[in-house]
């Protein structure tokens, strides 16, 4: 695999061959000092027009315990406020001597157009409101991991919120679709694509009809930086219908989790803690991010001695 750029890219065989690397560093991430050298002498660099947290930081830690150099591109004290176009950003990176890119960009498609402008492997980390593979991986490989499925035929998986806006459900939607499951998506038509009519799913407008059916009840954060007004008639109304609150977890099944992608908007779309719910997976969604993204850094660079240091990597 030379870049990640979408999980159409990937393909299920890909998906697969990823979350079953995932499982050797969540191995490497036990150990006392979780670290290999499986990717010494490589350099990643975090490139980040967007604001990111979680994304950036478990690209960065996943990079440094494989062993990798990594440089970390910051907007604000870059040439970009000189005038200089993304291309040049790039190519001069590439001159410094990069193996890849992580890249999140507001605009859609950029990871493509920047994999034109150099030989290094390119990893999207979010691009509009497009794609997001590695986040599709991590909620893949949690649910795996807390259910005990590889495969996901007979699993109900419903997406709540701000579908419009969501590079999240995007990638999920074929992620889950690739691994068996029915996808079904909650939210005002204000906030579903206008284009949803043909992806795979099933759409609901009212959240307490799908919530006895449901296996995994997956949450969005409401986007309102990328929205316009209009979308939600307020914040209460909205809260109101999709909110998570006490009662509607009650209506799940006992055996129901629950995730977000993070970060939550408190009040909005989340009205009760999820550190009080024992079936949240919210946080292992963050901690299972770290070895997802070894899993990507790893399959991308490891080149021709990937078996040697697989090896390595589970010894």
């Amino acid at each position: 695999m030379k870049h990640l750029r979408s999980i159409d890219e990937l393909g299920r065989d890909g998906l697969v061959r990823l979350l079953d690397l995932t499982n050797h560093m969540v191995e490497v991430n036990r150990r006392p000092v979780p670290k290999v050298p499986a990717l010494r002498g490589r350099t990643v660099v975090s490139l980040f027009f967007e604001d990111s947290t979680r994304t950036r930081l478990s690209f960065e830690t996943a990079a440094k315990r494989l062993s990798a150099d990594t440089m970390t591109f910051s907007v604000s004290t870059s040439s970009v406020n000189k005038g200089e176009s993304l291309r040049d950003t790039v190519e001069t990176i590439t001159d410094m001597g990069v193996d890849a890119f992580v890249v999140r960009h507001k605009s859609t498609g950029i990871p493509w157009q920047i994999s034109n402008w150099t030989n290094a492997s390119v990893v999207n980390a979010g691009d509009g409101w497009h794609q997001h593979p590695t986040q599709a991986l991590v909620d893949c490989f949690t649910v795996r991991e807390a259910l005990g499925k590889e495969r996901f035929d007979g699993l109900t998986i419903t997406i709540v919120g701000d579908i419009k806006h969501s590079r999240v459900a995007r990638s999920n939607v074929t992620a889950f679709n690739m691994l068996g499951a029915k996808v079904v998506l909650v939210a005002p038509p204000t906030l579903l694509p206008p284009d949803v009519s043909h992806w795979p799913v099933e759409v609901s407008y009212k959240l307490d009809d799908v919530l006895e059916s449901t296996d995994i009840l997956y949450m969005l954060r409401l986007q309102s930086e990328r929205m316009s007004q209009g979308h939600v008639p307020n914040l209460r109304e909205y809260a109101e219908s999709y909110g998570l609150d006490a009662a509607r977890v009650a209506k799940l099944p006992p055996h129901a989790v629950i995730m977000h992608p993070g970060p939550m908007n408190r009040g909005v779309e989340m009205l009760i803690d999820p550190s009080s719910l024992p079936n949240s997976l919210i946080h292992r969604q963050v901690a299972n991010g770290v070895s997802v993204r070894m899993a990507v850094l790893f399959d991308l660079l490891a080149g021709e001695s990937s078996a040697a240091n697989l090896a390595q990597v589970a010894s």
